[in-house]
């Protein structure tokens, strides 16, 4: 009895030997006791260890569990790639049509992959396509390549993207996340700060990431070969307005999503990340772009009646038009429609020359059952320098003959 109490008393002591060290960011939901469950503010809307509920327009967050947990991010490290992409198209220094060639390096890209050959040329639309929809790692390192020369270079400009985008908890080591290392990581809100800038600045990722299933063709020395892309998305399928936008899983990172669903003017943005399976990414996922579709109501103001001209005193002109600085947009989330809004003009009398373009001349202030909800600058459309000597004296000239001009009409 005594020898089998000591081999128990090994066997269980080895066993806690041998355990692999668990990162605090990999616990799942199952692993946490109620206690823990409930400092983490858990609801109970999703089983995923992270998750974040953003509004694209206004990004305003709707709903956050351990929103600035860092966790691996496995795939969905693909967004700020293709950030860099689109930045890369909108400077010029990248076209759809440009071909790119697949180096030996990209083509050892492990996990998922468009099995690009050495040597293998496709378009810069082609690999974009390859990315979103089939989520090719392979793609990625041959667009990060084409783009800095290195991936390793390119990952430096997406850490610098990441900064100017204030998300102060991420860190990449590579463009598609295939990596488990510690020191490649992210959150759920993060996440939503970088799909959000995708979506909105360049729109047209949408066109890509809202396909289904489409086609590519190898064109390698073996000749000619069809191969078939299918989404990684399967809420494309299943929830009713999704556009996009990108899956990722790994051993470390479980199960994550960006998904990205529009209905009428309200484009929600459902980050999940640590789900214990794909059924509870998309579960998780749907029921928070539910939440948000349920309770939430967009006001939008484009702003475009005109404004009127701000006299400017000693100034080459004697007023200047104004612009506003851009629309007014307003999230209800308690599920009220938004109705009684006011807008109040709040503009100087005039202006004092010099007046820059592009320099605030005042706002317009918005507000709800007479409570302000917000703001938006009145810019000056030009530029009035102050007048000099020889100004004022062609301006006296010029009122002279206008007054020349009345009298002429009234003797008449």
């Amino acid at each position: 009895m005594f020898r089998k109490l000591v081999c128990i008393f090994l066997a269980v002591a080895i066993g806690l030997m041998v355990r692999r060290p668990v990162w605090a960011d990999e616990l799942l939901p199952e692993d946490l006791s109620e206690e823990a469950a409930a400092q983490t503010g858990d609801d109970g809307l999703i089983a995923a260890a992270s998750g974040v509920l953003m509004e694209a327009s206004t990004g305003q967050i709707i709903y956050e569990k351990e929103k600035d947990a860092k966790r691996s991010p496995a795939s969905i490290t693909k967004i700020m790639t293709l950030i860099l992409i689109f930045d890369a198209l909108e400077k010029g220094s990248l076209h759809m049509e440009d071909l790119v060639t697949t180096s030996a390096y990209a083509k050892s890209m492990g996990g998922s992959q468009v099995f690009l050959e050495e040597g293998e040329t496709q378009s810069v639309e082609t690999l974009i396509k390859c990315i979103v929809i089939a989520s090719g790692n392979d793609a990625s390192v041959a667009m990060a390549e084409h783009i800095s020369g290195s991936e390793a270079e390119f990952v430096k400009a997406m850490n610098q993207r990441a900064k100017e985008l204030g998300m102060d908890n991420t860190n990449f080591e590579d463009c598609c996340g295939l990596t488990e290392s510690k020191n490649h990581y992210t959150t759920a809100q993060d996440v939503a700060l970088m799909s959000r800038e995708l979506i909105t600045r360049y729109p047209k990722i949408l066109e890509y990431s809202s396909i289904w299933m489409d086609t590519m063709v190898h064109e390698t020395r073996k000749g000619s070969s069809e191969f078939g892309l299918t989404n990684t998305n399967k809420l494309l399928r299943s929830f009713d307005g999704c556009v996009g936008l990108k899956t990722g899983s790994t051993s470390l990172a479980k199960y994550c999503v960006s998904a990205v669903a529009k209905r009428n003017d309200i484009m929600l943005i459902g980050v999940v990340m640590g789900a214990p399976d794909y059924k509870v990414r998309f579960k998780d996922a749907a029921a928070m772009l539910n939440l948000g579709f349920g309770k939430c109501s967009l006001y939008v103001d484009e702003n475009t009646d005109p404004l009127p001209a701000i006299p400017v005193k000693k100034g080459v002109a004697g007023q200047a038009d104004c612009v506003y600085e851009g629309e007014f947009r307003y999230l209800d989330t308690q599920g009220m429609p938004v109705e009684g809004v006011e807008k109040k003009l709040i503009l100087p009398k005039e202006a004092q020359a010099p007046v820059k373009k592009g320099d605030p001349a005042g706002k317009a202030v918005y507000y709800r059952d007479g409570q302000e909800i917000g703001q938006v600058a009145v810019l000056y459309r030009e530029s009035v320098e102050r007048a000099g000597y020889w100004d004022c004296l062609q301006q006296i000239w010029d009122r002279m003959k206008l007054l020349q001009g009345e009298e002429t009409v009234r003797s008449a």
